[in-house]
């Protein structure tokens, strides 16, 4: 009977890197969402808060604080998916603030079908997130130096 190793399993499996088409598709995606969230999702709720509070439905109304600390998240995840160490972090950040966002659209805004684009995001990111997770382990070996 043979013994399984996990530290070898892990150690092997957290150098894997995804192949040349697979990482130009990559960076296509995180480019493109990392703009989307710090210019038109992120953005617009630390520039123009008030604006973004009038303009709610009278169903879903969320306090100051948490919407400036919705766009502080999201500008950071943005950020954060063009900077190649942190890409793996901020794609699992993105995609846990996707899923939230898609269950106030199902739950508390009462459209449910406003929630299929934010769990859309959330797959994607968590894809992102699986492919680029060697970078957790790069992140921590520099932070532990």
């Amino acid at each position: 009977m043979t013994t399984a190793n996990p530290a070898a399993a892990f150690t092997a499996d957290t150098t894997y890197r995804p192949g040349k088409v697979r990482n130009r598709v990559l960076w296509t995606l995180q480019i493109v969402l990392g703009l989307f969230f710090i210019i038109a999702s992120g953005g617009p709720k630390l520039v123009i808060p008030n604006t973004l509070m009038e303009n709610a439905p009278a169903n879903l109304t969320i306090p100051f604080g948490l919407l400036i600390f919705i766009g502080v998240a999201e500008v950071a995840g943005g950020i954060g998916l063009l900077v190649p160490r942190l890409s793996a972090l901020a794609a699992a950040g993105l995609s846990i603030v996707t899923v939230l966002a898609a269950a106030t659209q199902a739950f508390l805004a009462g459209q449910p079908a406003m929630a299929l684009f934010p769990l859309a995001l959330a797959a994607i990111f968590a894809w992102i997130a699986y492919e680029r997770r060697a970078t957790v382990a790069d992140l921590r070996d520099s932070l532990s130096r």
